[in-house]
Parts: structure tokens; sequence; C-alpha cells
């Protein structure tokens, strides 16, 4: 395991960046995540803008006016932090970086270079500035703007990225209220950040996408339709970075061997100890596994701050849903144009996906609870939700579709 991109390059190169442990491995596979989806949504925009599907609209902007004071104070504060904290923890990356606490600390913390932080903050106010009036016209002037469903994208991306991340960690918080009592009972910024529920950033996510295009006039069935293969792909990529890192986002132990049939592949895609997980989880677990100390006559390296190990070995299921997402996603990109009623390519891609978390549930750590007399896991039952919700859909737009 990886907890961050210091410890890739000093095990597979022997190179050491103190810099990169700032740079957490599922902190990074999650922003690739959103770039391919963002990628492949821009993508799908343009082709049913092209096929007659979405339409651009129109926007009144004023050209030549004044951007105000503002906006110079914005970049101002950016070259503030660029100058005070991010260019002193670059310069002192191997000096802070040591030992086994969190480099995050420095972070957010009160340490930096203030007088360097506002000498670049004054020069990107004045070249704002300069900006500002460069573009001025003696008479500012109201026009119309044509913008195409794509050139949204950028805007539906962050949309879905911070209801999606409010929405992970409502749901994280809901399935483990003992957290977010644990929060306010100690405050940190690890504690706000970790723990996110994939199920939760869906659904708000969602929601807050369809209020989007409601207030832009996007038809929310096709919107619908060129998200699903981007969703799908970056599921698989969010999904890599909790394999990578060890999250703990892991099965129950698998303490058996590994069956012939599977002979053709690494013992670790049978069972894993995930050595060097992220949470350098240490003694004994409820679900059956204990983190142990990594020593010098184990196989692995000892990272420092996260040398520990499972055991027994878990289910890999991250690796498993990566692989799972993929395929789907393959599905979905290959009979994309095949559908022609809207909604029809977004109703498959929920009831795969439904069908895909309840069964990896199965072989999953999470906690369970007691709904209408029967036990099972919040992942369980919204998974469960989320494939007769594709159905429903599904027979809804084919109904729909036969009477046009």
């Amino acid at each position: 395991m990886y907890p961050n991109l210091y410890f890739l390059f000093q095990d597979l190169f022997g190179v050491e960046i103190s810099a990169l442990k700032l740079v957490n491995s599922f902190g990074l596979l999650v922003a690739l995540a959103f770039v391919a989806g963002s990628g492949l949504l821009r993508r799908e925009l343009q082709r049913k803008e092209k096929e007659g599907a979405l339409d651009p609209t129109e926007k009144q902007v004023w050209v030549g006016k004044p951007e105000g004071p503002l906006s110079w104070v914005s970049s101002g504060l950016l070259g503030f932090l660029l100058g005070w904290k991010v260019l002193w923890l670059l310069w002192n990356a191997s000096d802070l970086f040591t030992g086994v606490a969190p480099p995050q600390r420095h972070l957010f913390s009160g340490e930096g270079y203030p007088l360097l932080g506002l000498a670049v903050a004054a020069l990107m106010a004045w070249l704002r500035w300069k900006e500002d009036v460069k573009q001025r016209l003696d008479q500012p002037e109201q026009r119309k703007l044509k913008v195409h469903p794509w050139e949204r994208t950028g805007n539906i991306t962050l949309v879905a990225a911070v209801g999606g991340v409010t929405g992970a960690k409502l749901f994280h918080l809901l399935e483990y209220p003992d957290e977010f009592v644990a929060f306010f009972q100690a405050p940190s910024l690890q504690a706000f950040i970790g723990g996110l529920t994939i199920y939760g950033g869906l659904i708000v996510g969602g929601l807050a996408v369809a209020a989007y295009a409601r207030r832009h006039r996007m038809p929310f069935l096709h919107l619908a339709d060129a998200t699903a293969p981007g969703l799908m792909l970056a599921y698989g990529i969010g999904r890599l970075g909790c394999q990578i890192s060890g999250d703990g986002d892991w099965g129950i132990p698998n303490p058996a061997p590994k069956p012939n049939w599977l002979s053709w592949a690494p013992d670790w895609v049978w069972s894993y100890p995930f050595p060097n997980n992220v949470n350098a989880v240490y003694g004994p677990r409820p679900a059956g596994y204990t983190g142990k100390l990594i020593t010098e006559s184990d196989p692995w390296p000892i990272f420092e701050g996260f040398g520990t190990y499972l055991d027994p070995g878990v289910f890999p299921t991250s690796f498993y849903e990566t692989i799972m997402a993929v395929g789907i996603f393959a599905l979905l990109w290959t009979i994309r144009k095949r559908l022609k009623t809207p909604g029809l390519l977004f109703s498959i891609y929920l009831m795969f996906n439904g069908v895909e978390r309840f069964f990896i549930e199965k072989i999953r750590v999470n906690a369970e609870m007691d709904f209408l007399g029967v036990t099972l896991t919040q992942a369980e039952l919204i998974s469960t939700c989320t494939f007769f919700g594709g159905v429903a859909l599904a027979a809804f737009v084919l109904r729909r579709s036969k009477r046009a």
C-alpha cells in the first residue's frame, strides 16, 4: 500500500521527494476520477448536441464592464496563500515532513512566509487590476451569448463534486453516528474529511445536478444519460484509490487458501493483508482481523507512521469493484449510441450499479442495521433501491417513448 506518493516513489524508484507526502494516494485518484468523468461528460454532451438532443441556450453578459475591487482582492488572497503557505511548504519539505506526524498539520497551521505572501498577493492583485483595466470599454454594453451544453461541463462537475462530497460525508455520519459525536468532542480536519459513503455522494450529488439542469433548461434525462458512463468509470478509479491507499474499504477476513480456479492470479487477488495501509490499523477489530506491526522478517517495507498489516488477510473488495466498474463502463460506452430513448442508458447504469454494490456488500466490512426486521447494511438497502429505481425508470421512459 502507498498512503501517499512519497512512499510510492521511494519504494518503486528509490527516490525521496519529501513534498510528495502532501499528495495522498486516495485524494489523487479521486481527483483523477473527477477529471475522467468530466472529460467523458463533455464528449457526450457534444455528441448529444450534434444529434439534436440538446440545444444551446442564451444568456446576457456585460462586455467592457469593470470587474471591481472584489476580483482584485480574490486574486490577492490566492497570491497570499501561494506565497505564505505553498512556497514555504515546498522549500522546507525535507525538514518539515519528518517523523510520524501527518504533513497536513503544517498545511493547516499558522506557519509560513507572511512577508512573501504579501508580496505575491500584491503582484497578483496588480496583474488582475491591469487585466481589468485593459478589457474595459468607454461604454459597457450587454450582449447575448450562446452557451453550448458542453460548455457547462465544468460547472456541472463542480456542482456534482460539492454535492457529492457533502452527501458522502452526511451518509457516512448517519451510518457511523459515533464518529459524529467524536468529531465535536475532539474536532480535527482529519475527522472531518475522513470517511465517505459513495451512495450518499451519488444521491446528493445527483440532486444537485438535477437542480442545476432545471435552472439552465437542460433536459435532465439526456443529461443523466450523458453522465452515466463517466460516473461508472470515475467510480472504478476512485475504488482504485481505496485499494492503493488501503483506506479501510476492504472485505471480511479470508483465511481460506486460494482456489484452483484462481491459480493464474496473484495471491493478493484472493486475500490481502494491506501492508502499510493509510489507517495504520493496529490491534484486534470486530470484523475478525487484527492489525499487526510489520517487522524486518516480513516481505514488505516499513513505511514510517504506517507500518502495520492485517492478519488474517481480507478480500480486496475495492479491487473487485474497480474491475466490475470498468466492465460496466465498457458496456455502457458500447451501447450508448444504440439507445434512442432518453433516460434508458441511465436506468441501465442504476441497475448494474445496484447489483454490483449489493453483492460486493456480502464480503465487505460494514456497519449493519435493522430495517423492518431485516438485518442489512446501509449500502445494501440503497443499492436495492437503486436497482428497482433503475427498473422503474426504464419502464417509465419506455412506456412514454411508445406513446410519443
